[in-house]
């Protein structure tokens, strides 16, 4: 397990922000009734003023998350990063966080012992930091195994509509080409057009229609032609090869001067499993 790639959706952005806007919540909510690293003793003020103050510095602390989460979303687009080496730097998290309590604990109360300090500030900082670490991670694993489950019902071939001709019509919703499932291939983005490529007599054929993808895209819903990437929508009865290369992940259909088609990072987990759960 240690070795393993941690899931994509954990170095998302929306979900690193969810994660900084519960564990700051949790820590301001924490400190306030609990009183932990000290700070009932910080100053002599009324619990109003207590909650203003306290917001400010739990604010401070969270900032260590944020640039942790900063640094983590840059690496994760050039890295791998394995639940071990995760593991460690929420540990890190934890480490750095507890050392700016301690360091502000003895600022305000210097006759504190150090080491003291910072074991009490590394069990509070373990307990703000992990418990709604927790919360969000289940959340996160839970959205994405019902996620995952609804693209198998979907990949499912009960589910999914096999007609022998897909038609298509322009943005005045008039019929200007059909043709047969085994023939089309990909259909192309092309500003306020799309081509439609497909092989008529063994040859690669372009048809050019006035409308846009993402009006061909919902005609075509619950059939094996998906979207793969913004400016692409492949028939996936005709892809034979998902390819992954340094640069990117890439449709083939085997089919002389047909170009391999690129998948998105958007489309990649979606088409993947489509792919391997209509094809076996």
């Amino acid at each position: 397990m240690s070795g393993k790639k941690i899931p994509g959706f954990i170095c998302e952005k929306e979900n690193i922000v969810r994660l900084i806007l519960l564990t700051a919540m949790f820590a301001l909510v924490f400190i306030n009734i609990y009183k932990p690293f000290s700070s009932s003793h910080w100053y002599q003020v009324s619990e109003l003023q207590f909650f203003a103050f306290s917001s400010l510095i739990i604010l401070t602390g969270v900032l260590v998350v944020v640039i942790s989460r900063v640094i983590m979303y840059y690496r994760a687009k050039r890295h791998v990063i394995t639940y071990g080496q995760y593991a460690v730097w929420i540990l890190l998290e934890v480490f750095f966080m507890s050392l700016f309590y301690t360091v502000y604990s003895l600022s305000v109360n210097p006759e504190r012992e150090w080491l003291g300090m910072f074991k009490e500030s590394s069990v509070n900082t373990a307990l703000v930091l992990l418990l709604p670490y927790f919360a969000i991670h289940l959340y996160l694993f839970y959205q994405d195994n019902k996620k995952q489950l609804q693209l198998l019902e979907d990949g499912r071939p009960e589910n999914v509509s096999k007609p022998n001709v897909y038609s298509f019509y322009d943005e005045k919703n008039e019929l200007r080409i059909s043709i047969k499932k085994n023939n089309l291939l990909y259909i192309e983005s092309a500003d306020n057009y799309v081509n439609i490529w497909y092989m008529n007599k063994d040859r690669l054929t372009k048809f050019m229609l006035r409308n846009s993808l993402k009006a061909i895209e919902n005609s075509l819903s619950r059939t094996s032609v998906l979207r793969c990437h913004r400016s692409f929508i492949a028939n996936f009865e005709q892809v034979k090869v998902i390819r992954r290369q340094k640069d990117g992940i890439y449709l083939e259909f085997g089919i002389e001067k047909v170009p391999d088609i690129p998948i998105s990072k958007t489309y990649n987990e979606k088409v993947t499993r489509w792919f391997m759960t209509y094809s076996s």
